[in-house]
């Protein structure tokens, strides 16, 4: 007679799974499965053996500066789904939209997903003069304000290690090419935080982004918040006048992100 696994066998390889899954996104570094066996409480094996078969189905992918276990492709599009879900996104939209209305410059929400930053939702401004990004766009992460306010909260050891792989492309007069003048200033946004693009992914275009801290995470930031804005129309002085007024919405849209109880 043929083995059956039983339903509650499968539930059990389900929530361990899931535990792993959990752990590993929630670590400031990336574990191995050795680690997440004595996390979880897991015999060695059976934490390898769902490893695996988690790398193998694009939930969880090795890092290649580490060897430890980061999310795979297939969780980070998971997770932009999950907050680009309609039972989210008005409540969301409504906070962006009243930013724009205060700003009177373009807002967006922005994700980290495979070592770029994503728009989740954007507001355009009203101004004839305005730049151009439809939801799902994906922009660097070295040389925009998004990007920077995600490096500077990476845990210090991941950011050393995961700046040493990337590439400080050039895209205008502005940018940042070398990695320990890029390194210091990701510690004044962490100090500060908030974070600049002066112009250094589109010429005359500056933004200005600050975190969204989600509840119950460990470890970084992911989500964040930014206006942008022309340079003729708008300058850095005077874009740090609506600091409080982006941080407030930070503020509700980190509630949005909460459990329900």
């Amino acid at each position: 007679m043929g083995k059956k696994t039983s339903s509650g066998e499968s539930s059990t390889s389900l929530t361990k799974a899931l535990g792993i899954i959990e752990a590993t996104v929630q670590q400031s570094r990336p574990p191995t499965a050795a680690e997440l066996s004595t996390l979880l409480g897991l015999a060695k094996p059976t934490a390898h053996r769902l490893s695996s078969t988690l790398r193998e189905m694009g939930f969880l992918q090795r890092d290649p500066a580490t060897g430890g276990l980061i999310p795979g492709g297939r969780l980070q599009t998971l997770a932009l789904d999950v907050l680009a879900s309609s039972a989210l996104r008005g409540p969301r939209h409504n906070i962006l939209s009243a930013l724009a209305e205060e700003t009177g410059e373009s807002c967006n929400l922005g994700v980290l997903a495979a070592g770029q930053v994503v728009y989740q939702d954007r507001v355009e401004t009203k101004w004839p003069l305005g730049l151009r990004f439809d939801v799902g766009s994906q922009v660097p992460i070295h040389c925009t304000a998004l990007g920077k306010l995600f490096l500077s909260f990476m845990p210090e050891r991941q950011r050393t290690k995961y700046l040493g792989t990337l590439t400080l492309t050039r895209y205008t007069e502005n940018t940042c090419t070398d990695p320990s003048v890029l390194e210091a200033s990701l510690e004044q946004i962490q100090t500060e935080g908030v974070s600049f693009d002066n112009g250094e992914f589109i010429s005359g275009v500056i933004c200005m982004a600050v975190p969204i801290h989600i509840p119950n995470r460990n470890g970084g930031v992911v989500v964040g918040i930014a206006i942008s804005a022309p340079e003729a129309r708008l300058t850095l002085d005077q874009m740090r006048l609506h600091i409080p007024a982006l941080r407030d919405a930070a503020k509700k849209l980190s509630l949005t992100f909460e459990d329900p109880d």
